[in-house]
């Protein structure tokens, strides 16, 4: 079979309209991420897979949730999760473009911003295909105006940006909805912890297909900086007060370089967090939050403590030291550099380690780029604060709040506007919201003095919490 042939739709067991249809539409061959998912999950597998925007993979979901479909049954019949109302109308286009061929199928949309009256009225006269965000789906429920016991197919789209926006409770009550006996496909660019538990919960012996984005060499500058021992830590500061980026993961060796290097930075006020393995998972878990929701600049750790960790447009890597092991480098450095963005590595070496250096360069095939530690000046601007602060509201799943209700108080009530607000992280006992800097301080006085879900909360900030 030639290239070609692996990538032809007519490989696939679909129907010939279907087949026409994809013709039609301009879809000459699969994506790699098609390729990789369509035989599975039109064989009724359930699938975990790992693909960025832009790959294709509404196609890879929609072509066997749309193959099922039975127009003459008004039933919803298939069920897709998003984390935004944008991504709900862009994949709720492509089904209705996808299922042209299967009849007359009606696809409705199920988000917030939107009156629930004319929602309401829409699925009194059925659907075959839902489409929405989790917190709207679960208004639906709880008034009784949408019934999931007949879903075939539940599908998770963009999953770690729902996790990343505090749906884990909202998804899992839908779930707990949906027909038991449904295929559940679970598409996600990075794979957080989270994800394995949504999997564990809710799927069936899932097959998992990752395609990942190659990083190219171009789009990750590569620096080295030669340092003598006793000042590399110093060189840190000095490299992030010369390139100022905004999110940056400094690596170290060792948890004890770790610790020294977070208490040179707040010395000299970067907003900098450790992260090594003797951090209990309460600990853990708030210092990821507010790096991941940009109210921390630089998050320093181990190797085996940032194990999973991805985060969304990170700018910079450093390297404290040049790691022995130079695929463990070159898995370092990816993590900026992301789909689009453009992304910096700066590697601090010793005399001691240029051997390393020298197995890094072998395995990337091109010499390294070097930079004298006196050539990093700061930039102006003094040093760089995160754009955004954490507030900590006592309270969590357990009283259950969800981020909506937080959104809802600090939009409505507070006064603030909806970009003013960042990442809402519900956990157990604790919810953590990003806000902007700037009001900060205004937030927590207005919290305090105000309602959440109808209840006064106690809320601090997460910096003076720290001694920041």
């Amino acid at each position: 079979m030639n290239a070609y042939e692996s990538l032809n739709f007519a490989r696939l067991n679909l129907s010939a309209t279907a087949l026409a249809n994809l013709t039609q539409l301009g879809y000459t061959a699969m994506t790699p991420i098609q390729a990789a998912s369509l035989p599975l999950t039109l064989a009724g597998q359930d699938l975990i897979a790992q693909a960025s925007t832009g790959s294709g993979k509404t196609a890879a979901f929609g072509l066997p949730l749309v193959e099922k479909l039975q127009a003459t049954d008004m039933a919803i019949q298939a069920l897709v999760l998003c984390p935004t109302r944008e991504l709900a109308d862009q994949v709720t286009q492509e089904i209705r473009r996808l299922a042209r061929a299967t009849g007359n199928i009606k696809v409705v949309t199920l988000c917030g911003g939107v009156a629930l009256r004319g929602q309401v009225m829409s699925l009194e006269h059925g659907a075959h295909v839902v489409v929405g965000t989790p917190g709207r789906i679960l208004d639906h429920l709880e008034r009784g105006s949408l019934n999931l016991q007949t879903v075939k197919t539940l599908v998770l789209d963009e999953a770690d940006r729902m996790l990343d926006m505090g749906f884990m409770e909202d998804i899992a009550k839908v779930v707990k909805q949906c027909a038991k006996d449904r295929q559940t496909l679970l598409f996600s660019a990075t794979y957080p912890e989270g994800i394995a538990q949504l999997a564990s919960q809710f799927m069936r012996k899932p097959q998992t297909v990752t395609v990942q984005a190659q990083h190219s060499a171009t789009k990750i500058r590569q620096v080295f900086v030669q340092v003598k021992e006793g000042e590399r830590l110093n060189a840190v500061s000095q490299v992030l007060s010369h390139f100022r980026p905004e999110s940056t993961l400094a690596f170290c060796n060792t948890k004890q370089q770790c610790r020294d290097l977070v208490a040179v930075l707040q010395a000299q006020d970067f907003s900098a967090l450790a992260l090594y393995g003797e951090l209990d998972q309460r600990e853990r878990d708030q210092v990821l939050i507010q790096f991941a929701n940009r109210s921390c600049s630089v998050l320093v750790a181990t190797d085996v403590a940032a194990r999973g960790l991805d985060v969304a447009q990170l700018e910079a890597v450093i390297n404290v030291d040049v790691t022995p092991d130079s695929e463990v480098h070159i898995h370092r450095i990816g993590r900026t550099g992301r789909g689009d963005a453009e992304g910096l590595a700066i590697s601090l070496a010793s005399m001691d380690e240029m051997g390393n250096v020298g197995k890094i360069e072998l395995l990337q095939g091109r010499e390294s780029v070097w930079m004298p530690l006196a050539h990093m000046t700061p930039a102006a601007g003094g040093v760089l604060r995160p754009p955004m602060a954490t507030l900590q509201i006592v309270g969590g799943r357990k009283e259950k709040i969800r981020a909506g209700d937080v959104l809802g108080a600090l939009t409505g009530e507070a006064g603030f506007t909806r970009e003013q607000v960042g990442k809402i992280n519900v956990n157990e006992f604790s919810t953590y919201v990003a806000v902007a800097r700037s009001i900060a301080k205004q937030a927590v006085d207005k919290l305090s003095s105000g309602r959440v879900k109808g209840r006064s909360v106690k809320v601090r900030l997460m910096e003076d919490a720290l001694g920041r």
